[in-house]
């Protein structure tokens, strides 16, 4: 029982290593890009209430280094939006209850949507939690232009400061989904950083995509990925959260990742879900083996696990120069925190398949799987 759970962990642990040194070299050419034009830009964020940070969010969202682009706050209604937090140079839009069988994001994004300017070709997209860089919207622009580039989007790099545990926790568990964005398609567009070509968004009828959904990123990436065209990753696009949490928020934040994943995006959970058995399986076993051969096969699929973690803090370090102290005090955690991190991937995992609801934002959502348009 022990090799038949030990030999996959180490072939899966191997295999998950395949392509870091393209992923790298990606990585770096990628943040030397710049746009071959920039076209107008309409910028889009949901707020809903407080949140650590969100003032100096907001305002790194104004001081984007790009020519010609309007910033858009939606909110459900103005006691939404905290006091003195909106940019001088945005502007709000209210969406009101919208539809209510959509998620009151996609019902705020579709009312900035509507009210953004007729001269914008591109919207981007970003999330209030996220401090972005000034050359965050050029790099999600130049994405755009690649080949077959159906949307572009960027991911997020927990950076929690002062780093408590658990939030340093997060950052690790956050991180193996930050490590898997490849050149070439990518398998979802997060909604934190996502751009898309207007003339796209309603060629591909993004909004009945949205309607009745909950996950704006992933039905945004089905419609790409059913037209035949690829989700580009944007390095230059990471956004850092320096936000705080406790292990409470923590494990209801993973499982609702991972529910949402199950209802949109079932192949990957259910990934997710075997990788993870296997990996935790194996330490188990190895545990109550308890002979040499054992114990040193779990020190080498640990060993892998470590490895890998520390390749993905190398590259987020190239794409967010500004926080380089953070990363000098704290990559430490990405390696020594991966074990227990892997056993709350399991945890998020079946979770996610005991139930289909949700709690977010302060509304109760019950999940639904919605089909490709005819």
């Amino acid at each position: 029982m022990l090799w038949l759970l030990i030999v996959p962990a180490v072939l899966l642990s191997l295999a998950s290593l395949r392509g870091e040194k393209a992923r790298k070299a990606y990585v770096r050419n990628a943040l030397e890009r710049q746009p071959a034009a920039n076209p107008p830009v309409t910028v889009i964020v949901p707020v809903k209430g407080f949140e650590q940070g969100l003032a100096e969010n907001l305002t790194s969202l104004a001081a984007l280094d790009y020519p010609d682009y309007e910033l858009i706050v939606a909110a459900r209604s103005a006691s939404d939006v905290p006091k003195d937090v909106v940019p001088a140079v945005a502007r709000l839009v209210l969406a009101g209850s919208g539809d209510r069988e959509t998620g009151e994001k996609i019902n705020n994004l579709l009312a900035a949507i509507a009210a953004a300017r007729p001269e914008s070709e591109v919207f981007a997209f970003s999330d209030s939690d996220g401090r972005v860089q000034p050359g965050w919207l050029k790099a999600l622009v130049a994405a755009l232009e690649g080949e077959r580039a159906g949307a572009a989007t960027g991911y997020r790099w927990h950076v929690p400061e002062p780093a408590d545990f658990w939030s340093l926790v997060r950052s690790v568990w956050n991180a193996v989904i930050a490590g898997e964005m490849v050149p070439g398609d990518n398998r979802f567009a997060w909604g934190g950083a996502m751009a898309i070509r207007r003339e796209t968004f309603y060629k591909l009828h993004v909004p009945v995509w949205w309607k009745g959904a909950v996950s704006d990123d992933y039905r945004l990436s089905q419609a790409v990925h059913a037209a035949g065209l690829r989700v580009v990753y944007a390095p230059g696009a990471l956004a850092a959260c320096t936000g705080h949490t406790g292990l409470g928020e923590l494990l209801e934040w993973i499982r609702r990742q991972m529910m949402i994943t199950r209802f949109y995006a079932p192949r990957l959970w259910w990934m997710a879900l075997i990788a993870h058995l296997v990996y935790c399986g194996a330490m188990v076993a190895a545990v109550l083996e308890g002979s040499p051969a054992a114990l040193a096969a779990l020190a080498l699929q640990l060993v892998i696990g470590m490895g890998k973690s520390a390749s993905r803090v190398r590259r987020a370090r190239l794409a967010l120069p500004e926080y380089q102290s953070w990363f000098r005090r704290h990559a430490w955690a990405h390696a020594a925190l991966t074990p227990l991190a892997t056993w709350l991937w399991l945890y998020a995992c079946v979770a996610a398949g005991v139930s289909r609801t949700i709690r977010w934002r302060g509304y109760t959502y019950r999940l639904r799987r919605l089909g490709d348009l005819p």
